[in-house]
């Protein structure tokens, strides 16, 4: 199956109504509105195709786009590749479902996050600390530097109040993904959201809500689930 057959087939697939949510949330560029149930029925049946996903992602087109993020192997991918991918990237929520989730999956993501959340462009930090949500939520603790994890939890307490907006809902996610994820520094993510308090952000036209960092790693502790990893970041 070529990309060319597939965005034949998912076009006729959207509708006015899901576009309308996805602009909502943020989605710019050309998009068809197809619902991502819709796009794992291609991802169950193509499984992982690095060619197809690359060759998706250059369509522009959101719904491929996050098919190609859905389908990319990691273990191929580069990190130009993964760079290009950002470079291309027509808003930060595809930057998000395909650019941080398969950096995150594959052996580049903690070398390519820590390179762009000290970018001064804001989609770059955006997506550089996405990643890294995403890298301490599949990696084992075993592959994971502590210490520099600290570090940067010091830096997001520090920090958070003087960055742009999506900035600081992605910080404030890392946050919640290192107390929840990497229990030798549960303690420390719940100290650190304590002192940061309750961020604020623009959620735009949307009924999204900023989650309150230690209420979630609370609700994780309650849960037994502290130190639980993900199987893949992509979902």
């Amino acid at each position: 199956m070529t990309a060319a057959q597939i965005i034949s087939e998912i076009e006729p697939l959207g509708t006015e109504g899901y576009r309308k949510i996805l602009r909502n949330h943020g989605i710019t560029g050309p998009l068809f509105g197809v619902k991502v149930s819709e796009l794992k029925k291609y991802e169950k049946a193509i499984k992982k195709d690095y060619q197809l996903a690359l060759d998706l992602y250059d369509t522009g087109i959101y719904d491929a786009m996050y098919l190609a993020g859905l389908i990319a192997d990691e273990s191929k991918m580069t990190k130009d590749d993964l760079r290009g991918w950002l470079d291309k990237a027509t808003s930060d929520n595809v930057a998000e479902f395909a650019v941080a989730w398969v950096a995150a999956d594959g052996p580049h993501g903690w070398e390519l996050a820590v390179e762009w959340i000290d970018s001064p462009d804001e989609k770059y930090a955006v997506i550089g600390w996405g990643t890294l949500s995403s890298w301490v939520a599949v990696k084992k603790d075993d592959d994971l530097d502590i210490a520099a994890l600290k570090q940067l939890l010091e830096r997001v307490q520090n920090s958070i109040n003087t960055q742009p907006n999506r900035v600081r809902y992605k910080m404030n996610n890392f946050v919640i993904a290192l107390g929840s994820h990497v229990p030798a520094l549960t303690e420390s993510a719940l100290r650190a959201g304590e002192n940061i308090g309750e961020v604020k952000v623009n959620m735009g036209n949307t009924d999204c809500k900023v989650p309150f960092a230690p209420d979630y790693i609370r609700k994780a502790e309650s849960k037994g689930t502290i130190g639980k990893k993900r199987k893949s970041a992509r979902c």
